[in-house]
This record gives C-alpha cells, structure tokens and sequence, in this order.
C-alpha cells in the first residue's frame, strides 16, 4: 500500500508530465471556428484515448519488459535519462504551448492529434507510468492506485480544457510558457530522482 508522501509524489509527478495547462494552446488551436458542443466533444474525446492509452502501458509495460529480459534497475536508469531529456526541452527548447501550437496549425485533425497524442499522452507520459508501476510489477494495487491518480489527473486536463477560453484569456501565451519551463524543471528533478534510485538498486550508490 502506498503511503500518503509516495500518493503525492506520483500525482505531483503525473501532473508534471501530462501538463494539463500546456495542453491548452493546442486544444484551443485545433478547435478554432468549432461550436461549443464540437468543443466540448474534442475534449472529452481527446482525455478518454488518453486515459486507454496510458493505461495500456501502465498494464503492458512490465510485460514488455520481462519479454526483453530487462533488469528495472536498468529501465529506472534509462528512462530518468530519457526524462530529463524530455525535461530539459521544455526547459530550454520551445515552450509546450509554442511547439505545440504549430504542429496544431499545421495539422487539423480530430482529437486524436494533437490533443490525445502527444500532447495529453505523450511519450514522457507513457514512460512514467510505466516507471511509476513497475516498482511493484506484480501488484495489482499499486497499478490501480496508478490508474486511478491518472484518472484525477486527466479528470483535471478536461475540466481545464473545457474553460479552455476564459483561462487562455486569464493566462496568455507567455503565463503558458512560464508554467511550461516551471514544470520542465520539477520533471527534471523527478528524472534526477529515477536514475539515483537506479544507481542505488544496483549497488553503486548507497541507501537514501
């Protein structure tokens, strides 16, 4: 059972990787010129893929690693690399909201893309599920309580998505791409966290 710091922890990290705010920009990109209704149909369509697709890796993902022979310590270290490099884009890179907004432009489509993949789930976001769950691969529980603070999550992107107008209104395109870097750096340190604990599992680091 997860203690009451490590359910923080992983909402606080689920939080940073989905980002419902920078999700923002680009939902309301892809549905200019769409009624309220269309809206409000992209939104809710757009957080439940997004909720099959994560949850889909966090069932799938320690299979797959099994099939591949991967020892944890080794994929703890691999993806807290993989992550602070996903990090540092959104440190110092082009802003989610910017990047985002004109892939958005360019491709108007459903709310698969954009909005679904890459912006809600994206690769960061599919990776730390699995990082989160895989601690206890064969705990049912702890997968859930996974699943279920995602769910608080996406729950959160759909409410914010569907005030998508008085909150771009509120925060602009530069309080969206302050947000953005502010989260990078949270994520970063959560990647710092993930290789450390790797280093740790295998000896070469002590307890901490």
């Amino acid at each position: 059972m997860l203690s009451p710091a490590q359910i923080l922890q992983e909402f606080v990290t689920l939080w940073v990787v989905i980002d419902p705010i920078g999700t923002l920009p680009v939902f309301l990109a892809v549905t200019t010129g769409l009624t309220a209704a269309q809206k409000r149909a992209v939104a809710l369509r757009a957080v439940l893929i997004s909720f099959r697709v994560l949850a889909l890796f966090i069932g799938l993902g320690q299979v797959v690693l099994e099939a591949l022979g991967l020892a944890l310590p080794s994929f703890q270290i691999a993806g807290g690399i993989v992550l602070f490099l996903f990090a540092l884009t959104m440190i110092f890179g082009h802003s989610k909201p910017e990047e985002e907004i004109a892939e958005a432009e360019r491709v108007r489509r459903t709310a698969v893309f954009p909005v679904a993949i890459p912006s809600i789930a994206s690769p960061g976001a599919m990776l730390t599920v699995v990082i989160l769950t895989d601690n206890d691969r064969f705990s049912l529980a702890h997968q859930a309580m996974t699943t279920a603070l995602m769910g608080v999550v996406l729950a959160c992107t759909a409410a914010i998505l569907l005030a998508a107008a008085p909150l771009h209104r509120v925060l602009g395109t530069t309080g969206e791409a302050v947000i953005s870097r502010v989260m990078g750096m949270v994520l970063a340190a959560v990647a710092v966290d993930a290789v450390l604990r790797g280093f740790v599992s295998i000896g070469a680091l002590p307890a901490f």
